[in-house]
């Protein structure tokens, strides 16, 4: 009878859950019955409305199964619940996936390890399921934190330890790719769970010991060996989560990998803080990259009170993601990086010379090994300003070379971003170093379509102010930059070492022809550039590598800017170089004087074989021939030995052993050249300051005027000189006395002004000022006698002339003042 009531009873129960007990066989080993297994899903397919229901009843038994650590009937039923989430795709799915969570939630709770993995490979399914409309009230805030305590597990067993892992990481890749696809997906950008997920991927990543596989693009593990690893699938996780990332949220994504960093100190050493960026830099969106560099600056600001290693090292990571993110969008970072930089560079001074002044007195390792510490973060400050700044386009890399320039600090003067009011010289000298330096590397590679653009006034003027500063190494600097700027066709390589070059055909020198630019270019600024080459030459503290330096400036300006004007020019400064070693005003120490006088035969030797004038080239050859015999001493090869003779005086009668400019210009005019100006000795263009200083004066003027419109000669010189009478003065006043012969010699004095080089006009005028003064001087004491009655009026008188009085303050010479 209790059989039958049985059988009513369970005649009686609802449907769905008869199907849904059909598929427990009576031993769980048999599994799922298929038979009835088909019939459920029918059902389920047939009649969508019930699918909350089944969910619920296969929940309550699988809760009953889990506590009765029936494992077997567990198993069966999340097998049951894959295939109808597989198979249902209706408006009624949304109750029934609840009831899957829940059952998921159930197993992940669990201490059981299998139960774990079947939970995660359940969930894992029904991540790769699209659904057809979103679930808005849906959250997997539980998830994503169970998934990430299991990348953490710390079972004994070294088997289960890596399965649980693995789950976890599975289960996270799950939970992204839903929440994704889903129309929510800005819920799982949060920073709650974002600080979940990055450092639990991290965490899995650190153990990993092929670095090779971090290093490229985003890869899918297709391999067994990886899916089996946790440190790759974590990679490719992290990868995975990083493609997906958007604009709004990239940060959320990028910001706990510092947090992790700085928990476990991984920025010392910080080979995986490296690794770590490259897969960020890979992986994200391009146009995404300043996003990161901004981070990592932020970052580098929080951590200036680190230790030097730690900041080294954050620095060195900004490089690797620079170094990545210059082939792509850079964006408005640019200025960014290198003002931040910058301001890091000046801390790291401050911190070094702020040891070594606490340290004066007790020298501690201690202190010695943290100066040396600060040397690291500097050398990777300026390797990646280097860098960054070398891999940026020709039109940015020129904003930033004006930019790291200006930023120079000079001795007496407040610089914008580095103050370096606090630091002294020594403080002052080392920024200069540093930056001059990065902006070195900056310039190296650039190929400027003309000069005028690469070197612009105001770049070129404060980059040749620290070139006569009483250190070599800045002047060296200096040199070095301006080659990078000028060499437009590689060939400072085939010019390294001074040298006397035998033949210069050898070499294989690559040139193109002047551009107008350039020539212009020349016209404006050239007399700088030969000022700051005269006036580097004559410092004391110059070594060989200043002087090969100044003979390779020399040559690269022969090749790249020097058409036969600026020849001549080169020429005037190379025989007033050898003056300069000759008469020795500055007292020079031998080395030095003998130093010049091989650059000069260097350059000269160079120059005559590059415009290829035979009379020449037997001139320069036949004093290089005489020295190598009696004054080996002015040759490169032997002065800049270890070992070398000095003489002890040079003596200025011996002139086969000079360059003579009589000689140069022979042979030069001989080829077509104007060689009038080689006559006129160089004489170094005055700076701004000079110039500004000086007041233009009527003697100046008319010295000016008489000097150009003379002769060549002293003997003309001093005749024009006595020409200058009352009479001319009286025509001068007189604005109505102008003739056609003073108004061509006004157009001569204008169009010499406009084409002669102010070097040229300054040395020819500068000799007959004072002469000129003196002598005008003479002729308005014996002509201007003083007012004979108070009334203010004085008379002019010249020989037996006599002119009517007037007053003092009516007196003008305006035609004077013309010149």
């Amino acid at each position: 009878l209790s059989a039958g009531v049985c059988c009513c009873c369970a005649a009686l129960r609802p449907r769905y859950k008869r199907l849904v007990d059909n598929i427990f066989p009576e031993d769980p080993k048999d599994g799922l019955v298929k038979a009835d297994m088909e019939k459920l899903t029918f059902y389920a397919v047939s009649a969508p409305e019930k699918l909350d229901r089944i969910g619920a009843y296969l929940a309550e038994r699988l809760s009953r199964d889990v506590v009765r650590h029936r494992y077997g009937y567990v198993l069966i039923a999340m097998e049951a619940l894959d295939q109808l989430l597989m198979a249902c795709h209706s408006q009624s799915i949304k109750p029934f996936v609840e009831s899957f969570l829940h059952m998921v939630a159930k197993l992940l709770e669990s201490g059981e390890p299998k139960l774990q993995v079947l939970g995660t490979n359940s969930f894992v399914k029904f991540a790769n399921i699209e659904e057809d409309t979103p679930s808005y009230h849906r959250r997997y805030d539980f998830f994503v934190s169970r998934f990430s305590a299991m990348c953490h597990s710390r079972d004994p067993d070294p088997e289960i330890q890596n399965e649980i892992r693995i789950a976890g990481i599975r289960g996270i890749q799950g939970v992204v790719r839903k929440t994704v696809n889903d129309e929510l997906r800005a819920t799982i950008w949060e920073p709650q769970h974002m600080d979940k997920i990055v450092p639990s991927l991290l965490y899995n990543m650190q153990k990993i010991e092929d670095v090779d596989s971090r290093i490229g693009p985003l890869s899918s593990p297709t391999a067994g060996v990886k899916e089996e690893n946790p440190s790759a699938l974590a990679e490719n996780c992290f990868r995975e989560l990083l493609g997906r990332a958007t604009y709004g949220n990239m940060n959320n994504a990028v910001r706990p990998v510092f947090a992790h960093l700085d928990h476990h100190r991984l920025w010392d050493p910080n080979e995986f803080a490296v690794s770590c960026f490259k897969i960020i830099m890979y992986s994200i969106q391009a146009q995404y990259s300043h996003h990161v560099i901004q981070e990592i600056l932020r970052h580098l600001d929080d951590r200036k009170r680190d230790s030097p290693r730690v900041r080294a090292g954050i620095v060195q990571v900004l490089l690797e993601a620079v170094a990545i993110a210059a082939k792509g969008s850079i964006g408005p970072t640019v200025l960014e990086v290198f003002n931040t930089l910058l301001k890091h560079l000046r801390t790291s001074v401050d911190f070094e010379l702020g040891d070594r002044r606490s340290s004066t007195e007790s020298v501690t390792l201690s202190t010695s090994s943290k100066e040396s510490d600060e040397r690291i973060v500097q050398n990777a400050i300026i390797q990646t300003i280097g860098f960054f700044g070398s891999n940026l386009p020709d039109y940015q890399r020129s904003e930033i070379m004006m930019f790291i320039m200006s930023k120079v600090p000079v001795l007496g003067t407040t610089s914008h971003s580095l103050d370096p009011s606090n630091l002294g010289d020594l403080g002052i000298r080392r920024i200069q170093i540093m930056l001059l330096r990065s902006l070195l590397m900056v310039t190296s590679g650039y190929k400027a379509t003309t000069i005028s653009n690469a070197l612009p006034a105001p770049f070129l003027d404060p980059l040749l102010s620290p070139s006569l500063m009483e250190d070599s190494e800045l002047r060296q600097l200096v040199l070095e930059i301006l080659h990078n700027i000028i060499d437009r066709h590689d060939n400072r390589a085939k010019l390294r070492g001074i040298r006397i070059i035998p033949d210069v055909s050898d070499l294989k020198i690559k040139r193109d022809k002047i551009s107008r630019q350039d020539v212009s270019f020349m016209k404006k600024h050239g007399q700088q550039l030969y000022r700051h080459i005269y006036l580097g030459c004559k410092e004391e503290d110059n070594v060989q590598k200043n002087f090969e330096l100044l003979f390779t400036s020399l040559a690269l300006t022969t090749i790249e800017l020097a058409n036969e004007e600026v020849v001549i020019d080169l020429i005037r400064l190379a025989i007033a170089l050898q003056d300069v070693a000759i008469i020795n005003e500055d007292n020079l120490p031998m080395f030095n004087r003998c130093g010049v006088m091989a650059l000069v035969a260097a350059y000269l030797n160079f120059l005559s074989q590059m415009i290829a004038v035979p009379a020449f080239c037997q001139h320069v050859s036949k004093v290089i021939e005489t020295r190598s015999v009696e004054a080996a001493y002015f040759l490169p090869e032997t002065i800049f030995k270890d070992k070398c003779n000095l003489p002890k005086s040079l003596e200025k009668e011996e002139k086969d052993l000079f360059f003579l400019t009589n000689k140069i210009a022979e042979s030069l005019g001989g080829s077509g050249y104007n060689v009038e100006r080689l006559s006129v000795p160089y004489v170094p263009q005055v700076t701004d300051e000079d110039r500004l200083s000086r007041r233009k004066s009527i003697v100046d003027t008319v010295s000016l005027q008489v000097d150009i419109l003379s002769g060549t000669g002293a003997e003309d010189k001093v005749d024009n000189t006595e020409e200058i009478t009352f009479e001319a003065l009286k025509k001068a006043i007189d604005n109505n006395g102008l003739e056609e012969q003073e108004k061509e010699k006004r157009r001569l004095v204008i169009e010499k002004f406009q084409k002669a080089p102010f070097e040229e006009i300054a040395a020819q005028c500068e000799t007959k000022a004072n002469l000129l003064h003196d002598r005008l001087a003479q002729i308005l004491e014996l002509t201007i006698r003083p007012p004979p009655s108070p009334s203010g009026t004085m008379t002019i008188t010249a020989g037996h002339a006599h002119y009517h009085s007037v007053p003092v303050y009516e007196m003008k010479f305006p035609d004077l003042c013309v010149y």
